[in-house]
């Protein structure tokens, strides 16, 4: 009984001893936390998406207290979160252009071709590494393999039809999809765009069409029924500057593989709107 007394005295005084020891050390060695730093992290969305450029919401946020990110740094949580981490900062929010991701392929099941059938893994970067980079003809269409699918944590993209499909209103522009994508076909793009170019392929018109049914020809009658100056034709392929686009459709309405493709559907309308009632006055 003695020696039992014994052992609970002795363990009894190590647990005082090392409780005294580490909450001396606690105090003694302890960090401290910028107030400002822990309110920011509390109003973050604490994704840990990754989509801001640092490793998470506490990153973000230990950046943002010490003055080496802006406030509006978070794309998941848009002007809302922006706002209340400008109050906390006392700072004004400058209001962000929302974007959003945008697949540069219309290169579906029933427009592309294949060389051969693929069995493997559903991976766009394993089918990628196989001969012809994957079965589809063409060497810059989408593989249609949910790699992005599984890399985004909104679920905001899928396989529609053998090609990779986004959901406008679920997209947080975090970039990880594009970051995913093997092929690079997956680009970020302001929310409020009205037109866009759904190819990146750069081969010339003939070897396009031969591949796939929506692809761009290089043809230039997007860029000739453009007043602005904003479309041009640059190796082989269409781009549309969204500084000088005013979204009302002549690039879309003349190209003949219709590959440039509406975004902004109600801005879209309305601008077409807008065109046709300067036309008939």
């Amino acid at each position: 009984m003695t020696g039992i007394i014994l052992a609970t005295v002795v363990v009894a005084g190590a647990g005082v001893i090392v409780g005294f020891f580490l909450g001396f050390s606690a105090e003694k060695f302890a960090v401290e936390v910028d107030p400002k730093e822990a309110a920011v992290l509390d109003v973050l969305p604490g994704n840990n998406c990754g989509g801001c450029g640092y490793t998470g919401c506490a990153a973000l946020a230990a950046a943002i207290a010490k003055g080496e990110a802006p406030v509006n740094q978070c794309p998941v949580g848009g002007e809302p979160v922006a706002a209340q981490v400008a109050e906390i900062m006392g700072v004004s929010a400058d209001a962000a252009e929302r974007e959003v991701a945008f697949v540069r392929c219309s290169g579906n099941c029933e427009k592309a071709e294949d060389q051969y059938e693929y069995q493997g893994l559903m991976d766009c970067v394993a089918a990628s590494q196989l001969p012809g980079g994957g079965a589809k003809a063409c060497s810059y269409g989408c593989l249609g393999l949910g790699t992005c699918v599984r890399a985004c944590p909104f679920d905001a993209i899928h396989i529609v039809d053998g090609i990779s499909f986004v959901d406008r209103e679920k997209c947080k522009a975090c970039g990880k999809c594009v970051a995913a994508c093997p092929r690079d076909i997956i680009e970020m793009i302001p929310y409020d765009s009205s037109y866009a170019v759904s190819c990146i392929s750069e081969d010339k018109g003939p070897k396009v069409g031969k591949v796939c049914k929506a692809g761009c020809i290089a043809c230039h009658m997007c860029e000739k029924a453009c007043e602005y100056d904003a479309v041009h034709v640059v190796n082989n392929i269409a781009h549309i500057d969204q500084s000088k686009c005013v979204g009302c459709g002549k690039c879309a309405d003349k190209c003949p593989k219709k590959v440039i493709l509406m975004q902004n559907v109600p801005l879209a309308e309305q601008n077409r709107a807008k065109r046709a009632e300067a036309a008939q006055a």
